[in-house]
């Protein structure tokens, strides 16, 4: 078929290389505006951006791609249905009905639950123990379409945000790639989604990233993994932030402590700390103005010792 692609991160551009592998015309490709990053300002195209022009492929990178001039200019390219990964904007209802056949969207959960920003980070965060993806026919509103097809996964202790990301994106493309050739055939279901189950995954802010060492081991655990190995989660030190990038329940200590005081070292392993239940074994951290280093190797340079107290920035 003819393909309208729209998407940015590396999440939709899996996708998009796909989309080209199993033989589809990709007629156009919708991406995010180019950004300046870093301290130099140098400008970098998003990943999708890069898959395209790899591959000689009109790019188009509107500010608001719902603009009436904008839509008109994708619907002279042609394209029999529309593809939607991880755009970064939202869709208006005219801009989904540019391809005769509609839009499909490859989302990063089992709907409904996780509907929005970031659904696989709250999925691990809330301490779920499955996810997947979903394909839908998009609507105007948030992740609100019907159904198409569900893959699914387990979220394994082990997993972080890096490791899920990369296991639903390489599950996303194949889903879709099965998806279009469904709605090429005309067999692509339509399954409306549940009321019940309802929620939704909340764009990644400042406060997520605090440990609050009031809250369980686990959901400290689940949010330490969840932000792994963007942005990370940080505490308080004795020479401020510091990121906690590994740990894990720590159960050979029983009874309870101070929330966020240091209660044990661990030789080659790390520091215990005390929370609002359980322990928690910091494994891997990373000091302010350094990088990323094993949890033991910080304790040895003096870091922390019996008795430290991590707290968060409002304490």
């Amino acid at each position: 078929m003819k393909v309208l692609f729209m998407g940015t991160p590396e999440f939709a551009a899996e996708c998009l290389s796909a989309v080209l592998a199993a033989g589809h015309t990709v007629v156009g490709v919708v991406t995010q505006p180019d950004k300046p990053v870093g301290r130099g300002g140098k400008v970098k195209f998003s990943a999708v951006k890069d898959v395209a022009l790899a591959h000689g492929l009109p790019v188009f990178q509107p500010k608001r791609v719902r603009r009436p001039e904008v839509i008109e200019r994708l619907k002279e390219l042609g394209a029999e249905v529309t593809v939607v990964v991880a755009f970064g904007q939202i869709i208006s209802q005219e801009a989904l009905e540019i391809s005769p056949l509609g839009s499909i969207n490859v989302h990063g959960s089992l709907l409904p639950r996780w509907r929005g920003a970031a659904p696989i980070q709250r999925a691990i965060m809330s301490g779920d123990e499955e996810t997947g993806i979903t394909t839908m026919w998009m609507d105007a509103g948030i992740d609100t379409g019907d159904m198409c097809l569900v893959a699914r996964t387990p979220i394994l202790p082990e997993d972080n945000f890096g490791t899920l990301h990369d296991r639903l994106a390489a599950m996303g493309a194949k889903l879709l790639v099965e998806t279009l050739r469904q709605v090429e055939e005309g067999l692509a279901p339509r399954i409306p989604q549940p009321e019940e189950g309802v929620t939704y995954a909340a764009k990644l802010e400042r406060a997520d990233e605090i440990i609050d060492w009031d809250r369980s081991a686990e959901d400290i655990w689940c949010q330490v993994r969840a932000l792994d190995p963007w942005p990370g989660a940080f505490t308080v030190g004795p020479k401020g932030n510091l990121k906690i990038w590994k740990a894990s329940l720590y159960h050979e200590r029983h009874g309870r402590g101070t929330p966020g005081q240091v209660v044990e070292i661990i030789k080659k392993r790390g520091f215990v700390v005390a929370t609002g239940e359980g322990f928690l074994l910091v494994e891997e951290v990373q000091p302010p103005g350094k990088g990323r280093m094993e949890a033991h190797a910080y304790v040895n340079g003096g870091g922390v010792q019996v008795g430290t107290r991590l707290t968060s920035p409002e304490a």
